[in-house]
């Protein structure tokens, strides 16, 4: 068997290299504990409301306790509702796109509707308040999706501290 020789300068190089992903790892890994104990602190401490941004020792123990709350039930729940829906959309997009490709007519019909409803924010496009957007955990005020912001008043940024 044939082994490559490697020089000295190669493997030096080779080993500076190495280095440099652990430290790049290790400050990423620092970055992200010390981002979690400010976190954590700032919420012990009242500064942030822990109801609203909670606490990563909340989110550990409800991790640590997965079956007990039907969280897992619930995750996947949504992760199938996510799978479903984004295959259907792009399942219907690639149809569309077929079949204005295949029709010079239809896609000159609706090239003005779609460069309307390509330039229009997504959130304009969500569902109407009474029929598949409204939450069932919500108060008579909030009808789910991204009416939340509305309701607590999210622009002033004041319902994130407590004190402010």
């Amino acid at each position: 068997m044939n082994k490559l020789i490697i020089s000295k300068e190669r493997k030096e190089y080779l080993k500076n290299i190495k280095k440099k992903k652990y430290l790049v790892l290790l400050t990423q890994i620092a970055i992200l504990i010390g981002f979690l104990g400010i976190w954590e602190l700032l919420a012990n401490q009242g500064m942030i409301d822990s109801f609203i941004t909670s606490q990563p020792s909340r989110i550990f123990e409800t991790f640590l306790n997965l079956s007990s709350n039907d969280l897992l039930k619930h995750i996947g729940v949504t992760v199938y509702e996510t799978v479903i829906g984004f295959l259907l959309g792009t399942l219907l997009g690639i149809l569309i796109a077929i079949i204005l490709w295949w029709s010079n007519f239809l896609s000159k019909v609706s090239e003005p509707y779609l460069v309307v409803l390509n330039s229009l924010p997504k959130v304009a496009l969500r569902t109407n308040y009474y029929y598949l957007g409204r939450s069932r955990n919500t108060s008579n005020y909030c009808y789910g999706g991204s009416d939340f912001f509305d309701c607590n008043n999210i622009r002033k940024f004041k319902w994130f501290f407590k004190n402010g």
